[in-house]
């Protein structure tokens, strides 16, 4: 600094004693010039440049850096280096945020932007808010089990698709050098991970293209006959994006085939409201609390032969019951009375009656058997029965 201030006063004096005449042309020109280049050099960059050169003379930056702070500064310098604004560069609530916002169809599109975004888009935690949303009404743990079954059936079948490629190779490289095949095998893509069978958003994919077939009950099956009103039969179902509907396969019925309804509405569909087959009886856990006007769901099939299917009815009065609450004993009785009011007063169908204490799978070829009992506790579920109820009595 004291040389730069003693060769300034040097060339001050120098100039003082110089005698005053008038600059030459080329000097004026070049003074025009010198104008022109500091109009055009910006004092941003100087400012720069002197930032910079202090920084590296005066300030010490430390050595190391917590990861943390690494972090969080990367995606700002990152926008500043750039100039542009990436999707990744948002804070992870702020994206996240907005993940969460998409349609399935809009995970899907981002999750094949590249391998950062396919990570976030497959979350299990975006995708069961879609699978609830949609599905929950219809799939239960029957349906998660035959999942797990369908996993595991498709991890045999690549394997032994895997096995038999293995073999075809062996083959052909006894014909050709092993160099000429594997290229052919690497450009099929095979080799390219594929999503995770065992993902939330595998299992929404399978059921929104229709290729799982999952377990649920129907309500009026086979387009609400009227041998089936009131009635709810397990299926086995796979949903139709293009009419918003699902096929079902029936069990057999003795020696009848499988039966197929297609055209299956949403609103006539439930998840199955317990984990008994439809060829197992139902263990009845409610018969001692029955009471007349309780609502319930019987088990019921035309011989042993058939499956089970569920009817709705109410419990009724005893023929030696009055039918007032201040003296009815029903409730006390070994004997419960069922009742179907879809049925014409005389039906055979109208009434039949359930020992309480003993209850087993009664009936007959005739009038067919009653099985196993479920009493309706929620309101929602009383409420989609009167919704089928029939508009004309039964006969």
């Amino acid at each position: 600094m004291l040389f730069f201030l003693i060769t300034c006063a040097s060339f001050i004096f120098f100039y003082k004693s110089l005698p005053l005449k008038p600059l030459p042309q080329w000097a004026c020109e070049m003074r025009l010039l010198s104008l022109w280049f500091w109009k055009e050099v910006s004092f941003l960059h100087i400012s720069k440049l002197i930032k910079t050169s202090l920084s590296a003379n005066f300030l010490k930056i430390p050595s190391k850096m917590s990861m943390k702070k690494k972090a969080l500064s990367s995606k700002v310098e990152n926008v500043e280096a750039t100039g542009e604004i990436c999707v990744l560069d948002l804070p992870d609530l702020i994206l996240d945020s907005i993940l969460e916002r998409l349609p399935p169809d809009g995970l899907c599109k981002m999750a094949s932007v590249c391998t950062a975004m396919r990570d976030r888009c497959t979350c299990d935690r975006l995708w069961e808010r879609h699978m609830k949303r949609k599905w929950d009404r219809v799939i239960g743990p029957a349906a998660f089990t035959e999942w797990q079954l369908h996993i595991v059936s498709r991890k045999d079948s690549g394997f032994l698709e895997r096995s038999q490629r293995r073999g075809l190779m062996r083959s052909l490289s006894r014909l050709w050098p092993l160099s000429l095949i594997v290229p052919n095998f690497e450009n099929t893509g095979l080799r390219k991970s594929s999503l995770p069978v065992h993902s939330v958003m595998s299992c929404y994919l399978a059921l929104e293209t229709g290729k799982f077939w999952f377990p649920a009950q129907v309500y009026n099956r086979e387009n609400g006959h009227v041998g089936f009103m009131l009635s709810c039969y397990d299926a086995e179902l796979c949903y139709d994006s293009c009419t918003d509907t699902f096929q079902a396969r029936y069990p057999p019925h003795g020696r009848r085939a499988v039966a197929v309804e297609n055209g299956v509405t949403w609103d006539r569909l439930r998840a199955p409201p317990n984990d008994t087959t439809p060829h197992d009886l139902h263990i009845s856990e409610c018969l001692s609390e029955l009471r007349p006007g309780d609502h319930i769901e019987i088990q019921w099939r035309r011989n042993k032969e058939f499956p089970y299917g569920w009817w709705y009815g109410v419990v009724g009065h005893l023929e030696s019951c009055d039918g007032s609450d201040n003296y009815c004993r029903c409730h006390e009785s070994d004997m419960v009375m069922l009742e179907f009011n879809q049925y014409t007063r005389g039906s055979r169908w109208r009434r039949t009656s359930v020992h309480r204490k003993d209850h087993r799978e009664e009936g007959n070829e005739a009038d067919g058997f009653y099985g196993g009992i479920r009493k309706l506790q929620s309101n929602d579920e009383i409420s989609m029965w009167r919704q089928l109820w029939p508009a004309e009595v039964l006969e």
